[in-house]
C-alpha cells in the first residue's frame, strides 16, 4: 500500500497553466508506476502522464504531448505535472496513482476546471 497526497488544480482560463503535486509515502524507485490519470463527468477515468522507474521511461496520452510534463523530486518522493496550454476539454478530476508490488493506490482526486 501507497498512501498519496496530492496537491494543486483549481480553476484556469483557457491557454493557462497548473501544476499538479503527489508526494507518495514510498521511494518512487520502489514502485512500478506512478504518475497522473483524470476523469470527466461521464467518462471514464484514462491515463495523463505515468512515470516507470524501472525503465526510467514517461508515457504520456496523446491528448496531453507537447503540453503536459510529468517531472519528479526523488529525495522527496513526488511527482509534479506542469499542465499548460490548457484547454476546456483538459478539466477533470485528476487522480495521482501509484503501483507498487501489482496494487493499485490512488489520491483523493484534485479537481482541474478550465474555462473558455
Amino acid at each position: 500500500q501507497v498512501q498519496l497526497v496530492e496537491s494543486g488544480g483549481g480553476l484556469v482560463q483557457a491557454g493557462g497553466s497548473l501544476r499538479l503535486s503527489c508526494a507518495a509515502s514510498r521511494n518512487i524507485f520502489s514502485l512500478n508506476t506512478m504518475g497522473w490519470y483524470r476523469q470527466a463527468p461521464g467518462n471514464e477515468r484514462e491515463l495523463v502522464a505515468r512515470f516507470i522507474p524501472s525503465i526510467s521511461n514517461t508515457n504520456y496520452a496523446d491528448s496531453v504531448k507537447g503540453r503536459f510534463t510529468l517531472s519528479r523530486d526523488i529525495a522527496k518522493n513526488t511527482v509534479y505535472l506542469q499542465m499548460n496550454s490548457l484547454k476546456p476539454e483538459d478539466t477533470a478530476v485528476y487522480y495521482c496513482q501509484a503501483n507498487y508490488i501489482g496494487s493499485d493506490s490512488w489520491g483523493q482526486g484534485t479537481q482541474v476546471t478550465v474555462s473558455s
